[in-house]
């Protein structure tokens, strides 16, 4: 008889990086090391540069966007992202303030989370060209599973809307 152990599903995610202190490309390469650890990176945006939203006393970001492969849970995901961005040095001070690395789940898989410490997916990626914008460019025909819109469209639209940068 052959016992084989049981399958772990395998995820997928989209996680937004973001890093405006110290050496923010450094930062990013550090994070993407740490990440590697806990999932597979399957795609990779370019490093786009933002200027600050909410909070505008800070400098620039450098902004990008991965898609994993993970069997972690999304609660299992985001412990992991928080103790990487700790581990990083981020301090958490100011609502939207400076730090030297934000990592954000934008989706897991299909699913839709609303739980106080967890929201998927992330409430205002549609909002955010820094996140739309390397979002598209790894995965324009992603469908956003509470708008039904693409990436792709959902860029669009806050380019003709322009209210958040």
């Amino acid at each position: 008889m052959i016992i084989t152990a049981p399958m772990m599903e395998t995820n997928i995610a989209y996680i937004a990086l973001g890093s405006n202190l110290e050496d923010r490309e450094k930062n990013l390469e550090l994070a993407l090391e740490e990440i590697e650890k806990h999932a597979e990176i399957t795609k990779k945006s370019k490093i786009h540069e933002s200027k600050p939203v909410g909070y505008k006393d800070q400098g620039d970001f450098l902004n990008m966007v991965i898609e994993i492969s993970t069997e972690l849970t999304p609660a299992e995901l985001i412990i992991r992202l928080q103790e990487i961005e700790h581990k990083l040095g981020r301090i958490r001070e100011i609502e939207n303030g400076p730090r030297t690395i934000d990592l954000d789940i934008l989706f897991y898989n299909n699913e839709i989370i609303n739980q106080p410490h967890l929201k998927i997916p992330h409430p205002r990626l549609h909002k955010r060209s820094f996140v739309l914008n390397p979002l598209n460019e790894i995965s324009p025909k992603l469908v956003h599973p509470k708008l039904n819109k693409d990436i792709k469209t959902l860029k669009n639209e806050l380019g003709k809307n322009r209210t958040t940068s």
